[in-house]
């Protein structure tokens, strides 16, 4: 029903930015609460941050706050993580979700789509 893309990764410095996007196809993004996921090789999924469907709502992990921020576009066919002040630890394939029914946001099961995923790496 919802193909989700993400782009925007690539390899920065620890300190640096990166913005990351994911834009969807099939249907649109208007109704569905949006989020971000990511995974380390060896570690589980974890949550990163989420916003509701008006974009008037957001949510984030303990680790990333103060440093990521999430948005949509005027559209709200695209939604972005904006990523500063990077570290080494955050280095991982980050994927974004869409659910048209949201709990607590934060959970991984209540998301039905996933993008495919894009890496992000942060050298030291």
């Amino acid at each position: 029903q919802v193909q989700l893309v993400e782009s925007g990764g690539g390899l920065v410095q620890a300190g640096g930015s990166l913005r990351l996007s994911c834009a969807a196809s099939g249907r649109t993004f208007g109704a569905y609460a949006l989020a971000w996921f990511r995974q380390a090789p060896g570690k589980e999924r974890e949550f990163v941050a989420a916003i509701n469907w008006s974009g008037g709502t957001t949510y984030y992990a303990d680790s990333v706050k103060g440093r990521f921020t999430i948005s949509r576009d005027n559209a709200k066919n695209t939604v972005y993580l904006q990523m500063n002040s990077l570290k080494p630890e955050d280095t991982a394939v980050y994927r974004c979700a869409a659910t048209n029914f949201p709990r607590n946001y934060v959970t991984g099961d209540e998301y039905a789509y996933w993008g495919q995923g894009t890496q992000v790496t942060v050298s030291s």
